[in-house]
């Protein structure tokens, strides 16, 4: 195989990716995994690592403690996922994603090492995370879970550190019908001795993780029992933040519910240092500051333009879509006469029924699907919204129903683009 273009196509085509088609390519357990680490001879024993679950926010809190470690002049590479518009976001070594040429030597000598069983697409990916950041030899890598916890292929790492942002309903169908039950197996990465940080935790989900720290031998903290973020004011930038651990800094992203991120980051600098991780004040605000820059993030909160103001957002559960819900309304109640106008998809194995009814009655929808398999079709979700008297022009692809929308739009109006992380991707793509 020798071209990028046709090796990625190749991955696509013979490895099932759950973002795109769902529940057909998840494939729980770890003994898949365990194999596949072997045969590449246990990359990830050949660098550092802090492991990364939860519902929300682990993707942001992922890149910003990558953004940290990298500010203090550790070498880091960061495993992530989905991608927005290049496979290749997903491995990353100090913000530069993986070479094409790196790609297509990994898949290569995969397909001509005589490895004789069928991994997934994530468990494959994952394992040429590993084997890259081996090679790169990396300091630290901070590693995104996939789903869960307990089950997922990353699993197989012995971390530095654990951090698990929150709990909230997603992947029911995988996780558990109830809070306790998805926050079980988000503590399955709690390991023996490994220090862990809980961001948020209402009182049942917190008896879990308790429990199983206790289990594990496991130092615990929760980053919420003493914020740490003392003060934060929201500006253009994003966030002008105080704590006392580290002074005045700005956090880079914007959105409501990077408060909460910003706390549980905080919580896990305040932990690593205690596990003998050497992160500097000047590192940690460097890292807030230039997240973006530093590590290639996209799609949080994501400015596209002023006239008229125009976000994107990867947010897209029940808890990520009601904070931006709410900042659309603060946002458009500061501009007179302004219309909300909402370019929204969603995957067809979410609850869009309780999603659709917080949706705000007074914005105008242009209703769309990205061009993935799992897409709700847009007909499909036109007839949800005409059910519940929503107002929604179907617009199909993601760049069509963005055009529309900023051509109706009027100065003082608002558009938002969202509802899936693949409606994100799609618009980024054709942008």
């Amino acid at each position: 195989m020798n071209g990028y273009k046709e090796t990625i196509e190749w991955l696509f085509r013979q490895l099932p990716m759950f973002s795109r088609v769902g529940a057909a390519a998840y494939k729980p357990g770890l003994d898949t995994s365990l194999r596949l680490d072997a045969h590449f001879g246990h990359p990830h024993r050949r660098f550092k690592s802090i492991h990364v679950a939860g519902t929300n926010g682990k993707g942001s809190c992922s890149h910003l403690l990558a953004a940290m470690l990298q500010s203090e002049g550790y070498k880091v590479g960061l495993y992530t996922s989905p991608h927005l518009v290049d496979f290749r976001e997903r491995i990353r070594v100090n913000g530069e994603m993986i070479p094409e040429s790196a790609v297509v030597d990994f898949v290569n000598r995969f397909r001509e090492s005589g490895y004789d069983g069928r991994p997934s697409f994530f468990e494959l990916t994952m394992m040429m995370a590993f084997d890259w950041f081996a090679k790169a030899e990396v300091d630290y890598a901070v590693i995104e879970v996939g789903m869960g916890g307990r089950l997922d292929s990353t699993n197989i790492i012995t971390p530095e550190a654990c951090v698990i942002t929150n709990i909230s309903k997603d992947h029911t169908q995988f996780l558990g019908d109830t809070l306790p039950e998805i926050a079980l197996e988000k503590a399955g990465i709690i390991k023996s001795r490994i220090p862990v940080v809980i961001g948020e935790a209402e009182v049942e989900v917190r008896k879990v993780f308790e429990r199983k720290a206790a289990e594990a031998g496991a130092p615990i903290c929760f980053a919420e029992d003493g914020p740490l973020l003392a003060e934060a004011v929201g500006s253009s930038e994003g966030f002008v933040c105080r704590s006392e651990m580290c002074g005045e800094f700005v956090c880079g992203l914007s959105g409501d519910y990077q408060l909460k991120n910003i706390n549980t980051v905080l919580g896990a600098v305040r932990m690593l240092r205690e596990n003998g991780i050497k992160i500097s004040d000047e590192a940690v605000r460097n890292g807030f500051r230039n997240v973006a820059t530093l590590t290639g993030l996209r799609g949080r909160w994501m400015k596209l333009d002023d006239n008229p103001l125009t976000v994107c957002d990867t947010g897209h559960n029940e808890a990520g879509l009601t904070y931006n819900i709410n900042k659309l309304r603060r946002i458009i109640e500061t501009r007179p006469g302004g219309k909300l106008r909402m370019v929204v998809g969603f995957v067809a194995d979410k609850d869009v029924d309780k999603i659709l009814a917080m949706l705000p009655k007074e914005a105008e929808y242009y209703i769309t699907n990205a061009d993935i398999p799992r897409a709700l079709p847009a007909s499909e979700l036109a007839g949800k919204f005409a059910a519940i008297g929503l107002d929604g022009t179907i617009a199909v692809p993601v760049i069509d129903a963005y055009r529309r929308a900023v051509a109706d739009a009027q100065p003082e109006d608002m558009v938002y683009v969202g509802g899936s992380t693949f409606v994100v991707a799609d618009l980024l793509k054709d942008l």
